[in-house]
């Protein structure tokens, strides 16, 4: 580097481009990002996005939008040059989409750039081209009403910025990314995406949104929401919400537009956060919401690529949002069934509320009773305890069996073997020498007596770990698998798949058996014997969203996709939902969980077990 002199000076054209293009042009789907937003603002009713290579070698976007003179498609190459805005009081009230000027000549200085206009009433139109922000050529083309713009060599003349660049199916996944959300935004307008010369999306212009949603994510997902539709003073919300699903907390994508911009806010974050019902844990519903304002009550100039906007009144969007999903699930919720006047209630709090002997029957012969227990009642009548067996699989939650008729005589059902446990390291050394289960309390935690302490067991925590264990100690592509009756199509949002994809290897030495199947859909043939009965969907747009979390902390590390998928596998198992455990069952768990190596954590880091030791236990009550 050359050594500088203190002195000021104006930067030449060139660098200062270069340095614009560092804040606008960050990947391929920047580029693709800025010429669609062009393309809608000029009233395209058809957009054509082509990439090749991810877009390193090629991006091209198409629109039959109003087209420019040969003087306006020179001019745009300018700096803050732009047909969005003629002076100050224009940025108080912005409603398009780009409006500083910057885009293309940003593009332009780091590709070798290519702009071919025409506007309706013209009978010629205009090929601009750009080497590296210098003009090339300027001539008289034949091409139809529109604009087309071809960016080739991204970052040919910037190298250390091309080396950032992720691989080739990361970018795409970016690039299909921006696709969606302007698709989403869009309804209206006509989409198609094209990669390395095989077409992916062809969208015709959709009358509603829920049918955009549904070609591009499917009828399974489009079937799962619920309409938001609020109107208030300031603030009206409207879309769709998924519907809360108890027995899988959802992990899906999330699309928010502000005045059909694709952009976010801290307000509405927090908003999705607290409307959405707390039993539903860390769940991050999928949602599609557009949000509207006045442009004058937003700002949308506070972030370089305009991806975070500002309100004037966060509370007027924070509360309107709320307001919206609560409504809208409210409606979902169903009302609840009248129940026969029982004047023989248990005593809340009793054990043995009704013997064996004297217990009536189910009501219906439902499998599934999703009557709720009352508060307190632990297992009013629980059937005769069996001996027990080495089958860690849970029951599911919602088997509200009160007083369960006597078993019927067994079924021989094929009983799936439990998988390897770890052998277990000679120098071991248990975490403690004896343990007496003690009980189970209502909210499911275990608790046990020990040589030195009472120890209390989250069972969920301590399924994680079991689970993540089981598939750690496999080789790669040796874990015990459970082929699927018949093969499982799993259609997954554009991003999710372009992670899953990126990942096959990795899925596959876990356990898995799939392969890319058609637009953005997994074939499943499949699955780690682990996973039982949990929706094979529900886990892999977990691994997804995991991944895409997780795992780029970890790149440098050689199994880091194989960790990050061991451990969303294992946090699908454990979040099936479990009836509340009795002796036989928490002994099997916690003996489980102490031949582990790591008992103490989640594969996460949060607590398996709290310990409480006797000394403790005699200093906070004293010893007699």
């Amino acid at each position: 580097m050359r050594e500088r002199d203190g002195h000021i000076r104006v930067l030449p054209l060139h660098v200062a481009n270069k340095i614009a293009a560092g804040e606008v042009v960050e990947r391929p789907a920047s580029v693709v990002k800025e010429l669609v937003e062009n393309a809608i603002d000029a009233h395209a009713k058809s957009i054509r996005i082509s990439i090749v290579q991810g877009g390193r070698k090629l991006v091209s976007v198409q629109d039959d939008g109003c087209g420019m003179t040969r003087d306006d498609a020179l001019l745009s190459l300018e700096r803050q040059a732009t047909s969005k805005i003629m002076d100050v009081d224009d940025i108080e009230e912005i409603d398009t989409l780009g409006f500083r000027g910057e885009a293309i000549p940003s593009i332009a200085s780091v590709s070798r750039f290519s702009i071919t206009t025409r506007r309706h009433e013209d009978d010629e139109g205009t090929r601009v081209e750009v080497n590296a922000g210098v003009l090339a050529d300027v001539c008289p083309a034949g091409t139809p009403p529109g604009t087309l713009v071809e960016v080739r060599d991204l970052f040919c003349n910037v190298p250390a910025r091309r080396k950032f660049l992720r691989s080739q199916l990361t970018e795409e996944g970016h690039v299909r990314n921006i696709f969606t959300v302007n698709a989403l935004a869009h309804p209206g307008i006509a989409f198609s995406l094209t990669v390395d010369g095989r077409e992916i999306y062809r969208l015709a212009p959709s009358s509603s949104l829920i049918e955009r949603v549904r070609e591009i994510f499917g009828e399974d997902f489009a079937s799962a929401l619920v309409p938001l539709d609020f109107s208030g003073e300031k603030v009206s919300v409207t879309g769709f919400i998924e519907r809360p699903n108890a027995s899988t907390p959802s992990r899906k994508e999330q699309y928010v537009f502000i005045n059909a911009r694709p952009a976010t806010a801290p307000a509405v974050a927090y908003a999705l956060r607290e409307a959405y019902p707390r039993r539903q844990g860390d769940a991050k519903p999928a949602a599609v919401i557009f949000i509207s304002v006045s442009p004058k009550d937003v700002d949308v100039n506070v972030h370089p690529t305009k991806r975070e906007v500002r309100f004037r009144d966060n509370t007027s969007v924070r509360l309107a949002i709320m307001e919206a999903i609560s409504s809208a699930l409210d409606c979902q919720r169903p009302q609840p069934a009248a129940l026969p006047r029982d004047t023989t209630m248990p005593v809340v709090g009793r054990a043995d509320l009704c013997p064996p002997p004297s217990c009536p029957p189910p009501p219906a012969a439902s499998s599934r009773d999703t009557t709720m227990p009352m508060v307190g009642r632990a297992d009013p009548c629980p059937p005769q305890p069996a001996a027990p067996s080495r089958d860690t699989t849970m029951p599911m939650v919602g088997r509200a069996d009160l007083c369960p008729p006597p078993p019927p005589p067994p079924i021989a059902v094929p009983v799936e073997a439990p998988l390897p446990m770890p052998p277990a390291p000679a120098e071991k050394v248990k975490p403690w020498v004896w343990n007496k289960y003690l009980a189970t309390t209502e909210t499911g935690y275990l608790l046990f007596e020990t040589d030195s302490g009472i120890v209390t067991v989250n069972p969920r925590a301590a399924r994680e770990r079991i689970a993540f264990e089981k598939l750690a100690s496999c080789n790669a592509g040796s874990n015990p698998i459970q082929d699927l009756l018949l093969p499982e199509m799993v259609r997954l949002s554009p991003a999710a798949f372009a992670r899953i994809e990126e990942a096959l290897d990795a899925i596959r030495a876990v356990g898995f058996r799939l392969e890319p199947f058609g637009k953005d859909t997994i074939k499943v043939e499949a699955v780690p014997l682990i996973l039982g009965d949990i929706p094979v969907a529900a886990t892999l747009s977990t691994i997804a969203e995991d991944l895409a979390s997780t795992g780029s902390a970890r790149r440098s590390t050689e199994r880091w996709r194989e960790d990050a998928i061991a451990k969303s596998i294992a946090k699908s198992f454990a979040g099936m939902e479990m009836v509340k455990m009795d002796e036989a069952s928490a002994n099997l768990l916690v003996e489980d969980l102490i031949a582990c190596r790591m008992p103490y954590v989640t594969p996460a880091g949060k607590s398996v077990m709290i310990f409480t030791s006797l000394r403790e236990l005699d200093r906070k009550f004293g010893k007699y």
